[in-house]
């Protein structure tokens, strides 16, 4: 018998996250171990009205490409990818990995290359992401491969997953509702704030978020969601922060790392292992080394860090700063080929301050 919680999940995507309405263009991109959820996708976008155009993935594709493609198939960007950007009106991302670590031993300069060919067509998603235009949402399926990686087996990762998401509840809609609205309260605190400061564990930085507006992620973006962020004005950020939990690039783990800014710029950047990837990221482009987003996670239901960002940068008790491309809906300027996020635990003796005041100690909001 099917996983009615998979029936569930489809339920909220569609119904909530991306509220597909009658004659919308729905893509589902999704691999081959996800279908029992992608064909749950496209029976709610049947039944919402819309219109469903399945995108089949397969395992391997990025490890054959970054293999095999010389320069100039490195530094080409695919039509396909810019007019579906330009034409769908929902996007919904399924992620299931057989392997986590398939591009572990790929050039990481190959993978930088690669990912600034396709900067355009990632522009057209902000901007229409901005507006309202394109409603998306990302989202994992449980995997054997995923399941490894947070170092549990497939049914306490099942579990894992549909908690998180709240389809565990009767009302999983009505439960979102309820985050959206405590969330809501950080948030309009926060569109007030004109300087943040954030101390901790090697960790002094300051940054300017006048002007900016913060958004409350409350599943719509992402499922499962728990997070509020913005972006720092974008030559304002000044000092030092060590981020707790280790950063992942495209399967490639970045250890303990530490960045030093001057002006809005990294200018200085350490890990205790991945160093030439670390490098390689920041010189994408000149956005690259600057701050795109700032965040605080949440989700106090996600308990675990489990290496798939999906769910790690919305752990309650935590901070998430984004290197590169900045949300435009947050009002910011900040362009860039990557938007990489990064992870810093808060829970003992985290602080931050908004004007010069106490708003977040020890992992809780305070206001």
């Amino acid at each position: 018998m099917p996983d009615p919680r998979i029936e569930k999940l489809a339920k909220l995507v569609v119904n909530y996250s991306v509220y597909c309405k009658k004659d919308d263009m729905g893509l589902i991109r999704a691999p081959a171990q996800a279908e029992p959820l992608a064909l749950e996708m496209y029976r709610e976008v049947l039944r919402a009205g819309g219109h469903p155009i399945m995108m089949g993935t397969f395992s391997g594709t990025d490890e054959i490409f970054y293999k095999e493609a010389n320069d100039r198939q490195l530094d080409w960007a695919s039509p396909y990818g810019k007019f579906l950007y330009e034409k769908i009106d929902c996007l919904i991302g399924i992620s299931a990995p057989e392997n986590t670590r398939a591009l572990s031993n790929t050039d990481s300069k190959r993978m930088a290359r690669a990912a600034a060919a396709g900067k355009e067509a990632r522009e057209i998603f902000s901007k229409r992401s901005a507006t309202n235009e394109l409603k998306w949402c990302g989202l994992a399926f449980p995997s054997n491969a995923l399941a490894q990686e947070a170092s549990m087996s497939l049914a306490e990762y099942e579990d894992f997953v549909y908690s998180a998401c709240l389809v565990d509840k009767k009302d999983p809609v009505a439960e979102w509702k309820k985050v959206s609205k405590k969330q809501q309260g950080m948030v309009d605190y926060l569109d007030k704030v004109s300087k943040l400061e954030f101390y901790g564990e090697d960790t002094e930085i300051k940054m300017s978020v006048k002007g900016r507006k913060w958004i409350n992620s409350d599943g719509k973006h992402n499922m499962p969601s728990g997070e509020v962020f913005s972006a720092p004005v974008e030559n304002s950020v000044e000092g030092k922060i060590r981020f707790t939990f280790p950063g992942i690039y495209m399967g490639k783990e970045i250890e303990d790392i530490t960045l030093e800014f001057r002006r809005g710029k990294v200018v200085k950047a350490k890990a205790a292992k991945g160093q030439e990837l670390l490098d390689n990221l920041l010189k994408v482009d000149e956005g690259a080394s600057r701050l795109g987003e700032v965040a605080i996670g949440t989700n106090d239901g996600i308990r675990k860090f489990t290496k798939n960002i999906l769910f790690d940068e919305k752990l309650g008790g935590t901070i998430h700063m984004a290197i590169g491309n900045a949300y435009l809906e947050c009002r910011a300027k900040n362009k860039s080929a990557i938007h990489w996020d990064i992870i810093k635990d808060m829970k003992k003796g985290g602080e931050i301050y908004g004007d010069g005041i106490l708003i977040y100690k020890n992992g809780k909001w305070l206001k």
